[in-house]
């Protein structure tokens, strides 16, 4: 019989289904995301007539419409076995679009069927009308006992009719309606219902709009209701009043087992009123309260509660703002409490104190099974005291500790409890500091622990000795099942002992190793280990250090693997070679789902072997080939795989360089497949016939769900036969079509797309030409769109009529929860439209309005919106003009909000009575998280007033005050405020004016503050002794994770208390400490913990006053060091010699990736020394030397290392004096390199011969993907090689050719190669030789070439017939955005046509034509063209001769003109009548933001 993961077609399901007549045992047939279609389901309908075993049939995920649900009724009237059947998630529709739907043809047959008594028919498009027929069936059937209806678009008629159905239907026990649009109306309707219906057992309403009255009704039901026993209200917005009313109801009721109450609003006052009905309530088992703004207040009551109730067994009070008084509470509870079995309290603000009272609660309590803490500052402290728990406790099988701050006494501690401890399965330390010295200890443990099976050790810190300790543990162990060390410092020696134990162990399925330093070694080891393990399901090794060479080692073991389901390879080194091996793998391995390979060096080949290998292999059903360099041959591959290939489900080709031949292909193979449910083709070169080919297969397509076209050249055209689509597919949620070239006229086609159609969710339009007409037409069709929840029209064109359109439409759209409307042109009279709306609005969480133009009045309406509306938990306000009525209607809409936790003001005009209101404000409000005040003139009396609100605030975990005045005094408050304050996470000081003083109160704060995880203090003035203090409070901090102190004065005693405090301190991973004044003796000292921390991963000594010396002292720190990835030494004063020493550290080092070493005086011994290094170096990733003294031994050195180097992907050789002989050498090893992608040889003296080796590389090489060879001397020639190798590279993005003596001649090469050349976006060619000629060949490339998006041709010859040739091509190209012409020869005649492809193109953001000939004519010509053009929004005309009357019609056309931000006119005579006309000008356009008139005659 065919299992859940095989995937049925057409000939199997006829088979089967002719099989089943005459089957007279099978009972239950489950086919759930399969292929089946609706001519399957015929096909099934047809057995099921004769059938007479079957009882339960799954078909859930399987493209069934109306046709196949119809003919599944139609058996339904005479099966009578069937007893169960799963339709979720098909496409059955209601008769609002298709008559005689499935929803309709399935209640007709619950009016005559006897038998079933499960029908599921969630995440459908069931409306209205659908659900009315289900009722009607519902109140003459008697054997339907489940109807699962969630997650369809179902409103008001629809609810009311299947409440009415409840008041008589006789059995019907479980009724899910979550994810509908239900509001407080249909909720009375429900509750009216269950006063008289006496069967339902069980209300789903999850996720409606559902608020207080709704509430109140629900509980008015449950007085006198005796049957329903699980009631779910959760993601509602229901508070106070609603908890009230449902408590009363709790002191009557005696059937209510379950109550979910999540994400809703009910605070304290509510916890209250809760904890009063569980005293005296005996049947409730299960209450939910997650996310609910509950304190310690709540927390108390609730205990007391739990002191005398008798039934309650599971508790969650995650994420609220529960503190130690809370939970020592709760603690007390427990001691006498005997039914409690879960206690969630994930996600507070408990310390030591609070765990220390669960810890002596759990000694005697006798019944809890889970405990969940994460995410709380418990400290060691309390995690010893739980750990002594733990030896006695008898009953908890889960302990979760993730994220507490825990280091090695915690872990010791823990170790201890596990030796004796005889229950506890799961412990969950992720994200701690437990090191190495703690896993020793708890691999100890797990040799004797018989019980645990989970452990999750992820981002502890833990290196190589660690893992070895828990290696010889899993050898031991028999019960460990899962092991999570992701995110930690194991390198191949702890992944060798990993990989042996592995051949003996025999119950771990789970080993999570990401984001550590595995390279060859550990790797391969991995590989000779599959040979024996035959459990091992799961192995994640992305971000490890894969090559082809472990990739083939790895093919031959994964053959023969029987086990492993998911294996992540992605941002590796892996080729064409080694994803021919992983093809080798798929064709015979029958276990693996899931193969990531993004972010490699596959192209082509490796594709079409991978493609092949598809076509036989059954099982997988995920393929992530994001960032490759895949190109049209390799998509044509992948297409004739999708024909034949029938599980693949996902498949990700984002940013590739698949153009409109490859989507054309891909979408030939959609007609046909039947699996595939995400495509991901983002930032291709995929235009309006790629696009045109996808729409087209949308029509026949049944399965896709998500198509991702972001970041391509898409324009009107294309999109119309998408949208046209829309009109009949039924399966696609998310379009995603952000950064395209789209306009009114596309988003028209839409509209009308979306009248028709009832799936998609979510859509994306991002950075389009979309203006106030495309806004209205979405506004219209989101009036009566029951489906769309996400809405991006961020980066258009749309005003104030737009906006009030769209806020017309929120007062009776009932779907949408996100609308982003980030930089568009709205002003506050749109602002005033959304804010009406925002009033009656019940289900919108999320508007983004920043980057518009919205003053106080436009901020104040939103303000008073806030004051009634219930839902809205973000809104963005940053970068527009609010001022201060605005910013103060804030505060006071604060004061009744208690649903809004970020608001985004940043870049306003913040003053400092405006904070101090906040700043009370904030002493009460319980939902705001983020605060951003930077650069808002705060001095020391404002920061008191702030600092005094964080005492009582229980909230704010990210307060950002840089750039402001605070000194010494204002710091001390924020310190009084840190030693009681427990929410803090993140706080911003950088840019003040704090000094010793100030640093030195702060760390009292540090001391005891056990939340603060970042502290930024750049750029105040903190000498040695506020060093030494910060120091003195890392000893015994504990969570501070990064301090960044650059740009201060400290020196080296400074830097000598730093080092004391982290040989001791185990949670700081980076530290900034550039721009001081710290010298080799600090260097040296610094070195000193270096050796012996295992912590810190990134030090910062920028600009410092370094020699050889201490260069010599840090390189013996890293020779030991194993934690330390990042090491920044630019502009210190380091010779040879230091160089020498960092360079022999780097044979043995293997954690450092990066080494910044630009700007010191390094000649060539240390030079020389570094390309031997990197003979054995493995890890390294980017190594920075630039503006040293390198020569040209030194290059050839090197030169022979890349050809070995399997690490390095940034090389930077600028302007040294490399030669072409150098430059042969390099490109020798380009042609063997696998891993560089940057290579920068400006200024070196290189010529053709130099340019002609670079070139021959290009055509082999297939990682570089930046190549810098300005100001060298190329030539024609050079030009000419360069061109012809960029026929056949594919991946080269960016070349950089200024300055060098390219003409004509070159220039015709170039532009004969873009015609086929598919990957090169940016092309430098400024100050060479290049006239009209060789520029308009370069201009009839851009008709075809869909590409480049940046060309600079500044200071050629180009005049008025060159930039003629441009402008015909740019009323073609959809892919150019920006195009430096500056320093030419254009005139009038040139810039009038310019002017007229600016009509039509609609792409082009940024035009340079500096010191040109252009005067009153040609400005003419280029102001007509402002008006209409909706794209451009930099124009830069410096040096010209537009005079007074140019700037008087560029002045007007800037009046309409809706997307110029700069405009650059200095060195004009525009005189004072010119600036005159500009600031009339000014005070009508809305997007101007950057004006240079300098140089033009203007007096006061």
């Amino acid at each position: 019989m065919p299992t859940k993961s095989q995937h049925i077609r057409s000939n199997e399901n006829l088979a089967l289904f002719e099989a089943l007549k005459t089957f007279s045992t099978l009972t239950t047939l489950d086919l759930t995301r399969n292929s089946i279609g609706d001519d399957g389901a015929q096909a099934l309908a047809e057995a099921l007539k004769t059938n007479s075993t079957l009882t339960t049939l799954g078909l859930g995920y399987n493209s069934i419409g109306h046709d196949g649900a119809q003919a599944l009724a139609e058996a339904l009237k005479s099966n009578s076995t069937l007893t169960i059947l799963n339709l979720r998630s098909n496409s059955i529709k209601d008769n609002n679009l298709i008559n005689d739907s499935g929803a309709q043809a399935l209640a007709d047959a619950l009016k005559t069927n006897s038998t079933l008594t499960t029908l599921e028919l969630g995440e459908n498009l069931i409306k209205d009308s659908g659900a009315q027929t289900l009722a009607e069936a519902l109140k003459t059937n008697s054997t339907l006992t489940t109807l699962e209806l969630g997650f369809n678009p179902i409103g008001d008629d629809g609810v009311q009719a299947l409440a009415e159905a409840l008041k008589t239907n006789l059995t019907l026990t479980t009724l899910n309606l979550a994810g509908n649009s239900i509001k407080d109306t249909e909720a009375q309707a429900l509750a009216e219902a269950l006063k008289t219906n006496w069967t339902l057992t069980t209300l789903n309403l999850i996720s409606n709009s559902i608020k207080d009255s709704g509430a109140q009704a629900l509980a008015d039901a449950l007085k006198t209701n005796s049957t329903l026993t699980t009631l779910e209200l959760g993601e509602n917005s229901i508070g106070y009043d609603g908890a009230q009313a449902l408590s009363e109801a709790l002191k009557t009721n005696s059937t209510l087992s379950t109550l979910n109450l999540m994400t809703n609003s009910i605070g304290d006052s509510g916890a209250q009123a809760l904890a009063e009905a569980l005293k005296t309530n005996s049947t409730l088992i299960t209450l939910d309260l997650l996310g609910n703004s509950i304190e310690d207040s709540g927390a108390q009551v609730l205990a007391e509660a739990l002191k005398t109730n008798s039934t309650l067994a599971t508790l969650n009070l995650t994420s609220n703002s529960i503190r130690d008084d809370g939970a020592q509470a709760l603690a007390q509870a427990l001691k006498t409490n005997s039914t409690l079995t879960i206690l969630n309290l994930d996600g507070n603000s408990i310390g030591h104190d609070g765990a220390q009272g669960l810890a002596e609660a759990l000694k005697t309590n006798s019944t809890l099974t889970t405990l969940e803490l994460g995410f709380n500052p418990i400290g060691d402290d309390g995690v010893q005291a739980l750990a002594e728990a733990l030896k006695s406790n008898s009953t908890l099988t889960t302990l979760n500790l993730r994220s507490n701050s825990i280091g090695h006494d915690g872990a010791q501690a823990l170790a201890e409890g596990l030796k004796t401890n005889s229950t506890l399965s799961t412990l969950d330390l992720h994200g701690n500091s437990i090191q190495d010295s703690g896993a020793q200890v708890l691999a100890e443990a797990l040799k004797v622990n018989s019980t645990l099976t989970t452990l999750d050790l992820g981002r502890d810190s833990i290196g190589n000795e660690g893992a070895q300790a828990l290696s010889e543990a899993l050898m031991a162990n028999l019960a460990l099942t899962t092991l999570d060390l992701q995110g930690n410092a194991i390198t191949d020696t702890g992944a060798q002992s990993l990989a042996e134990a592995l051949k003996s162990n025999s119950t771990l399925t789970t080993l999570d190793l990401q984001g550590n330093e595995i390279w060859y070694k550990g790797l391969l080891a991995f590989s000779e280990a599959f040979n024996t393990n035959s459990n091992l399901r799961t192995l994640d090794l992305q971000n490890s250090l894969i090559e082809n060479k472990i990739v083939w080692a790895w093919s031959d073991a994964l053959k023969t693997n029987s086990t492993l389901t998911t294996l992540d390879l992605k941002n590796n080194s892996i080729e064409d070679s080694g994803a021919q091996a992983l093809a080798g793998v798929l064709r015979t391995n029958s276990t693996l789902t899931i193969l990531n390979l993004g972010y490699n060096s596959i192209g082509d080949d490796g594709a079409q072997a991978l493609a092949e290998a598809l076509e036989t292999n059954s099982t997988l059903d995920t393929l992530y080939l994001w960032s490759n360099f895949i190109t049209d041959n390799g998509s044509h591959a992948l297409s004739k795989a999708l024909k034949i290939n029938s599980t693949l489900a996902t498949l990700d080709l984002q940013n590739n360089s698949i153009g409109d031949e490859g989507a054309q292909a891909l979408a030939e193979a959609l007609k046909t497949n039947s699996t595939l449910v995400t495509l991901d083709l983002m930032s291709n070169s995929i235009g309006d016939v790629g696009a045109h080919a996808l729409g087209e297969a949308l029509k026949f397509n049944s399965t896709l769900a998500s198509l991702y076209l972001w970041i391509n050249s898409i324009g009107d055209n294309g999109a119309h036969v998408l949208f046209e689509a829309l009109k009949s597919d039924s399966t696609l949620t998310t379009l995603d079509l952000q950064s395209n070239a789209i306009t009114d006229n596309g988003v028209q086609g839409l509209a009308e797309a979306l009248k028709i159609n009832s799936t998609l969710t979510t859509l994306y339009l991002w950075s389009n030409s979309i203006g106030d007409d495309g806004a209205q037409a979405l506004a219209e069709v989101l009036k009566t769109n029951p489906t769309l929840t996400t809405l991006n029209l961020a980066r258009n064109s749309i005003r104030d009529s737009g906006a009030q359109a769209l806020a017309d439409a929120l007062r009776t759209n009932s779907t949408l929860t996100t609308l982003d409307l980030l930089g568009n042109f709205i002003r506050d009279s749109g602002a005033q439209a959304l804010a009406e709306a925002l009033k009656t609005n019940s289900t919108l969480t999320t508007l983004d309005l920043q980057d518009n133009s919205i003053k106080d009045s436009g901020a104040q309406a939103l303000a008073d919106a806030l004051k009634s509306n219930s839902t809205l938990t973000t809104l963005d306000l940053q970068n527009n003009k609010i001022w201060y009525k605005g910013l103060l209607a804030f505060s006071e809409a604060f004061k009744s909000n208690t649903n809004l936790s970020t608001l985004d003001l940043r870049n306003n005009l913040i003053g400092n009575k405006v904070i101090l209101t906040w700043a009370e404000t904030l002493k009460t409000n319980t939902t705001l998280t983020t605060l951003n005040l930077e650069y808002s003139s705060i001095g020391d009396d404002t920061a008191r007033t702030l600092a005094e609100a964080l005492i009582t605030n229980s909230t704010l975990t990210t307060l950002n005050l840089a750039g402001n005045l605070i000194k010494d005094s204002g710091a001390q408050a924020l310190t009084d405020a840190l030693k009681t304050n427990s929410t803090l996470t993140t706080l911003e000081l950088g840019f003040n004016l704090i000094g010793d003083n100030g640093a030195q109160v702060l760390t009292e704060a540090l001391k005891t503050n056990s939340t603060l995880t970042a502290l930024n203090l750049t750029s105040n003035s903190i000498k040695d002794s506020g060093a030494q203090a910060l120091a003195d409070a890392l000893k015994s901090n504990s969570t501070l994770t990064t301090l960044i102190l650059t740009s201060n004065s400290i020196k080296d005693s400074g830097a000598q208390a730093l080092t004391d405090a982290l040989k001791t301190n185990s949670t700081l991973t980076t530290l900034e400490l550039g721009f001081n004044l710290i010298g080799d003796n600090g260097a040296q000292v610094l070195t000193e913990a270096l050796k012996t921390n295992s912590t810190l991963t990134a030090l910062n000594l920028t600009s410092n006053s370094i020699k050889d010396s201490g260069a010599q002292a840090l390189a013996d720190a890293l020779k030991s060091n194993s934690t330390l990835t990042t090491l920044i030494l630019t502009s210190n004063s380091i010779k040879d010699s230091g160089a020498q020493a960092l360079a022999d550290a780097l044979k043995t080092n293997s954690t450092l990736a990066t080494l910044d070493l630009q700007k010191n005086k390094i000649w060539y011994k240390g030079l020389f020394a570094f390309s031997e290094a990197f003979n054995t170096n493995w890890n390294l990733i980017t190594l920075d030397l630039r503006n040293n003294l390198i020569e040209n031994k030194v290059v050839l050195s090197w030169a022979e290392t890349l050809t070995m180097n399997t690490t390095l992907t940034t090389l930077n050789l600028g302007y040294n004096s490399i030669g072409d002989d150098r430059a042969q050498a390099l490109a020798e090893a380009l042609e063997t390199d696998s891993t560089l992608d940057t290579l920068y040889l400006w200024s070196n003296f290189i010529t053709d011969n130099g340019s002609n080796a670079l070139s021959k590389a290009l055509k082999t090489n297939s990682t570089l993907a930046t190549l810098d060879l300005q100001n060298n001397s190329i030539g024609d020639e050079g030009a000419q090689a360069l061109a012809e190798a960029l026929k056949t590279n594919s991946t080269l993005v960016t070349l950089d050719l200024m300055s060098n003596s390219i003409g004509d001649v070159g220039a015709h090469a170039l532009g004969e190669a873009f015609k086929s050349n598919t990957t090169l976006t940016s092309l430098y060619l400024w100050s060479n030789s290049i006239g009209d000629i060789g520029a308009q060949v370069l201009f009839e490339a851009l008709r075809s070439n869909s590409a480049i998006t940046t060309l600079d041709l500044q200071s050629n010859a180009i005049t008025d017939n060159g930039a003629q040739s441009l402008a015909e091509a740019l009323k073609i190209n959809s892919a150019l955005t920006t195009l430096y012409l500056m320093s030419n020869s254009i005139g009038d005649k040139g810039a009038q046509a310019l002017a007229q492809s600016l009509k039509i193109n609609s792409t082009l953001i940024t035009l340079n034509l500096r010191t040109n000939l252009i005067g009153y004519e040609g400005t003419h010509a280029l102001a007509e063209a402002l008006k209409t053009n909706s794209t451009l929004t930099s124009l830069y005309l410096m040096s010209n001769s537009i005079g007074i009357n140019g700037a008087r019609l560029l002045s007007e056309a800037i009046k309409t003109n809706l997307t110029l931000t700069t405009c650059e006119l200095q060195n004009n005579s525009i005189g004072d009548k010119g600036a005159q006309v500009y600031s009339e000008a000014l005070e009508t356009n809305l997007t101007l933001t950057t004006l240079y008139v300098w140089r033009n005659s203007i007096g006061p």
